[in-house]
């Protein structure tokens, strides 16, 4: 696949499509920035090709090209910026509708019914507090885990930032990097490239020079120069990388749950508010007669006081307050959320693809022992120029530490270590290591029956937990394609990778919080498995070899049913491994730090990459461990479903209120009587018994595993909870308006049946938070408590019982007040324990 580097630049997506305006704006100034570009790369200085691809860059270049503003640095922030922040918080479909109606009350009614104008308020402003340290706190982490490029200047390697590489650098690509920019490959030894990421294509693709290699694509072998051909908002991947870093909303069913409720609420609110502004204009006489005499005041009033009691406020304020809350706090844990809805997922997870390297051991490989069996001469020195050369992996590189005496002689071909091969070899002239020399995984290397000491030796060693790999050696040279056959065996060299200590605490959470794991690995299935026992992992066998693996979906779901522990995972079967598990109906998390894990981490629902993985791994996952400590993952695991669990404990809170109230609006409008409550006395009934303790409640520890079937849930309790408390208002209104008691005329009965109504709302709507924040504990008995005292302070002080309009019922309209009141919260009791009986609703684990 050869390109001209005459070549403009690789397609790009249309990324404007269905854009946010904020994001369509950016790309167009990135459109100008590419012109300004273009002319700044028209005036520089020509560049000697021969020198540059010697020693790279001067000083003075590289300067020259940072005053053009020729640097790979883009403008775009790594979050929402605080506009953004403060018009989703301050300009949205409910805060319209509640501002308008606080608007009209201080026209035209008693400012003290304006109390819900704080609500609307404090709700703006929590958000915006919230989600700017939230946007501070992720922006900062996310600089302190960009990744680095390594260039040439001035003949000598250096290690940059990717937003530090400018126009025309030499870069130089290793195994494990991510290209930082569109280059054009000058050298290439082996290079292979994969450009997934970019492309979906799973293949690596093969570079040779005058190739072009594309931002964002990962070097999986191989190693090579490239000149930096195009940089910053210029290059393939940066608008992709841009958006990916801003932030975004995934899809989520809690999120899309709230948001089909909203809007469901929003069409039903343009009748019923026509339905209950026509039906106070008839309570007070009449449209002709309310206009007149003045009630029509009253009347707008009464509406007001209806509209805030249907809207669920507070809901979507305290879901996104909880995710960034979320994402904040496992930032202080050194856990770098990429995308705060994805505490939902984390949630969600039932099952956990572990890789061995780097997630349970500490991924750092010593060398153990050595058993020589054919003696070669100069076999120590190859062993010293694998450990030294520049693209060995963590095996080949422990080898330094022993064997320091690297031949004088550079072999004359070489075949390069990858994942999918298994080994690696060089081939030395005529001298003394003449010959093919092939370091590698003794069953792959060593054809069967023929090495039997070898093999046993390396399947002893693999069973006791430890890598083996055989130095192989042939004499001749193959014809044609590399060969592996004819290679007799020189030494066998055990190593042993450290377990990290809080591995098996760790595994334990999850067993315990019934999370099914799955240690999937590249090494020998006998090594993983031992590994495996040493962390307590409970299981039988010598782990499963996936070579063996079927290719079909289903058969191999069917294997992954029964097989947890595996080894000889090639890159492409981790994908496979959790598109299988995901078609079993799990939802997957997958933990890497390796180039070959990037694939199995972009499908994953969660892919979790360590912070000392490389740069292609940590840019599709979701989250990155930027200490690399695997024991954050249950504290990880725990916060995302303390989040979920109580988002869907207090929105039962919301939409049982929005229930009852748009029932009691449709009732009062066709009956044509006046609203029971003013709005008011409707703050107290949503700040005592839905928003103060939906706060705290969402703060509050839970580990209950998410469940699929919010929305379900939740309606299945909140209507017919909301329908209950509709029910008891309407009996206590009902008997107040049949029978009025109060000797000092209409108004003062009125304001009585408004009290007993709001009573009654209270007391069962307290009953309704009483069941939901169970199991008590010291916190949730002290917030229903609080709660129950603060409610009955109001009642008490005769202060507040004037501003609220409160008077105390008295003969039979509170009898009958008593005695409703208990039986709507025997009502909700019974509920409960039946919806929880079916499972619909459940306590804290």
């Amino acid at each position: 696949m050869n390109q001209s580097a005459a070549q403009v630049r690789p397609p790009r997506r249309d990324l404007t499509r269905n854009k946010p305006k904020g994001t369509v704006l950016a790309e167009r100034r990135d459109d100008h920035r590419r012109s300004a570009m273009e002319s700044a790369r028209a005036k520089l200085a020509p560049v000697d090709e021969v020198a540059l691809e010697r020693s790279g860059l001067s000083a003075a270049q590289v300067h020259e090209r940072r005053t053009a503003e020729l640097t790979n640095a883009l403008a775009h922030e790594s979050s929402r910026s605080i506009w953004a922040i403060v018009r989703a918080n301050v300009f949205t479909l409910f805060n319209t509708v509640l501002g308008t109606c606080l608007v009209l009350v201080l026209v035209v009614g008693d400012p003290r019914d304006a109390l819900f104008g704080f609500i609307v308020i404090a709700n703006s402003a929590i958000g915006v507090i919230q989600e700017y340290r939230a946007k501070r706190t992720l922006d900062r982490l996310a600089v302190l885990n960009t990744p680095k490029a390594r260039v040439l200047r001035d003949g000598h390697e250096c290690e940059i930032a990717v937003a530090d590489v400018v126009q025309d650098d030499v870069l130089l690509l290793r195994t494990g990097d991510q290209v930082p920019a569109d280059a054009m490959v000058l050298a290439s030894d082996a290079l292979e490239v994969d450009e997934s990421l970019l492309t979906g294509e799973s293949e690596p693709v093969v570079k040779v020079p005058a190739d072009l290699a594309l931002s964002g694509a990962a070097v999986v072998a191989g190693y090579g120069t490239a000149r930096v051909h195009r940089v910053g908002a210029e290059s393939y991947a940066s608008a992709l990388t841009a958006e990916a870093r801003r932030f975004s909303l995934v899809n989520s069913e809690i999120r899309n749950s709230i948001n089909r409720i909203i809007l469901y609420i929003a069409w039903a609110l343009i009748p019923i508010i026509v339905l209950v502004i026509n039906g106070q204009m008839s309570a007070h006489g009449g449209w002709a007669a309310a206009i007149a005499s003045g009630q029509w005041r009253v009347a707008v009033v009464s509406a007001v006081a209806s509209i805030v009691a249907m809207i669920p406020e507070g809901l979507v304020l305290l879901t996104s307050i909880s995710f960034g809350m979320a994402a904040v706090t496992l930032a202080r844990a050194q856990v770098l959320v990429q995308e705060l809805p994805a505490v939902e997922g984390l949630a969600r997870v039932d099952m956990f693809c572990l890789d061995k390297t780097g997630t349970l051991t500490e991924g750092r490989m010593e060398l153990a022992e050595t058993t020589v069996f054919d003696p070669v001469a100069g076999w120590e020195q190859v062993l010293a120029w694998q450990g030294a050369h520049p693209n060995a992996n963590s095996t080949a590189t422990a080898l330094a530490a022993h064997y320091t005496q690297r031949p004088t002689e550079e072999p004359t071909g070489q075949v390069h270590f990858s994942s999918a091969r298994k080994f690696s070899a060089a081939t030395f002239g005529p001298g003394a290591l003449t010959g093919e020399w092939v370091l590698g995984a003794p069953e792959v290397v060593l054809a069967a029956g023929t090495h039997p000491e070898a093999l046993e030796a390396a399947h002893e060693a693999s069973g006791g937990g430890l890598r083996a790999v055989v130095l192989a050696h042939r004499a001749t040279q193959s014809d044609g394609d590399f060969s592996l056959a004819g290679l007799s065996s020189v030494a066998l060299l055990v190593f042993r990778e450290k377990v990290r200590p809080d591995a098996g605490e760790t595994l334990e959470f999850f067993r315990e919080q019934g999370v099914a794991l799955k240690i999937i690995s590249g090494d020998n299935p006998r090594t993983v498995a031992a590994v495996a026992r040493d962390v307590g992992f409970d299981f039988s066998g010598d782990g499963y070899d996936a070579r063996t693996l079927p290719d079909d979906p289903e058969a191999m779901a069917e294997v992954l049913e029964r097989e947890s522990v595996l080894g000889r995972v090639s890159p492409e079967q981790k994908k496979a491994i959790v598109l299988a598990l995901q078609s079993r109906g799990h939802v997957v998390a997958m933990t890497g730090d390796g180039v070959n894990d990037a694939l199995a981490l972009k499908h994953a629902d969660i892919g979790i990459a360590m912070g000392s993985g490389a740069a292609a791994t940590k840019a599709v996952s979701r989250l990155v461990l930027l200490d690399g400590q695997f024991s954050h993952l249950p504290s990880v695991v725990a916060e995302g479903r303390r989040v979920i669990a109580n988002v869907e404990r207090v929105a039962n809170l919301f939409l049982t209120k929005t229930t009852y109230a748009i029932l009691i609006s449709i009732a009062i409008g066709i009956i044509m009587w006046r609203y029971p409550f003013l709005p008011r006395q409707l703050s107290i009934v949503s700040s005592m018994t839905i928003g103060i303790p939906a706060f705290f409640l969402a703060l509050l520890p839970n580990a209950r595993r998410y469940q699929p079937g919010f929305l379900r849930r939740t309606l299945m309790f909140a209507i017919p909870s909301g329908t209950i408390i509709a029910a008891c208002i309407m009996a206590v209104y009902s008997y107040a308006m049949a029978f009025p008691t109060n000797p000092l005329g209409e108004e003062f009965a009125v304001r009585e049946a408004q009290t007993a109504a709001t009573m009654t709302v209270l007391l069962v709507a307290l009953w309704v938070l009483g069941a939901l924040a169970r199991p008590f504990d010291k916190w949730r008995a002290l917030l229903v408590a609080a709660m129950v005292a603060g409610l009955s302070l109001v009642m008490a002080v005769p202060f507040a019982r004037k501003f609220f309009a409160l008077d105390i019922p008295s003969g039979g309209l509170l009898a009958v007040t008593i005695g409703v009141t208990v039986a709507g919260c025997l009502a909700i009791e019974l509920l409960y324990r039946f919806l929880k009986k079916r499972g619909a609703v459940s306590e804290r684990e």
